[in-house]
């Protein structure tokens, strides 16, 4: 909600804020684009006019105004990024949350490594949505729209019956005054300079691409299963992690080759023996 409030009033209010949608033309809507893209990464364009579209189509359903006169087309971008961590660098993270002062923060990211769960289902997780009887975190209003439910692995079920919760708040990270906490960069950035990590990776919404690469990496979790645990709604976002679990599969394969081989050449060397 913060970052649409502020991209509406940095970047729509001010070109669009006296005109009702049907005052609009292509050309109105292209001088925006292009103008952000001097200044902004394609990817916060699209994000700007996604948010245009999201509010004419809101005030077009509850009737308040009519419509674009033409279709919104929006910018193509390639944002698909993975993020990953070598074991040293993963262990030098946890040696940083380990040694964070802050621990609400310490165990919420403990929690992302754990779970996969986004920055915003860590924002707004509350005590009535861990099962600790039946094993299962309910994850309520999800970037999907459904209510989802994943499972409570014993890691991080241990982390949640010790983590300390604050007096007369329902929410298991809250923020200021218990209320929903809306943010932690200062924190979250501070574990990751401490931690050595490189400047590009994101130190919250990464940990769930390091869970996500790690189970895909062990050749032990499907795709489907892992798209279950990751909470998409379609197979599609999935895939940037299938290479990972190609690349074990071969691995295992190559074992399978070496023990037939060495088996082989066991037998030669009794044959020889024998024939000496």
């Amino acid at each position: 909600l913060v970052t649409d409030e502020n991209r509406f009033q940095l970047h729509i209010e001010p070109k669009f804020g006296f005109h009702e949608p049907h005052e609009l033309s292509p050309m109105d809507i292209d001088r925006l684009r292009l103008s952000l893209l001097k200044t902004h990464a394609p990817a916060t364009v699209r994000n700007v006019l996604e948010l245009l579209r999201r509010v004419i189509n809101f005030g077009q359903k509850k009737n308040l105004c009519d419509g674009l006169p033409f279709k919104l087309e929006l910018p193509r971008t390639n944002n698909v990024k993975t993020e990953d961590l070598t074991p040293e660098q993963l262990q030098s993270l946890l040696d940083a949350i380990e040694d964070c002062s802050n621990v609400q923060v310490a165990n919420l990211m403990k929690l992302a490594l754990l779970t996969g769960m986004r920055r915003g289902e860590l924002f707004r997780l509350k005590w009535k949505d861990v099962d600790f009887q039946r094993g299962f975190i309910h994850i309520r209003s999800p970037k999907g729209g459904q209510d989802q439910k994943i499972p409570l692995n014993q890691s991080a079920k241990t982390l949640l019956e010790a983590h300390p919760r604050v007096e007369d708040s329902e929410y298991v990270f809250p923020g200021r005054k218990g209320r929903q906490r809306v943010d932690c960069i200062k924190q979250v950035n501070q574990i990751k300079e401490a931690a050595g990590l490189p400047k590009d990776f994101r130190a919250l919404h990464g940990l769930r691409h390091v869970f996500a690469s790690t189970l895909a990496s062990s050749g032990q979790v499907d795709m489907y299963t892992l798209q279950k645990l990751l909470t998409h709604k379609s197979p599609h976002m999935t895939q940037r992690y299938a290479h990972l679990r190609d690349d074990a599969l071969r691995a295992a394969s190559e074992v399978a080759g070496d023990l037939v081989e060495r088996q082989s050449s066991k037998r030669r060397k009794t044959r020889k023996l024998k024939n000496g």
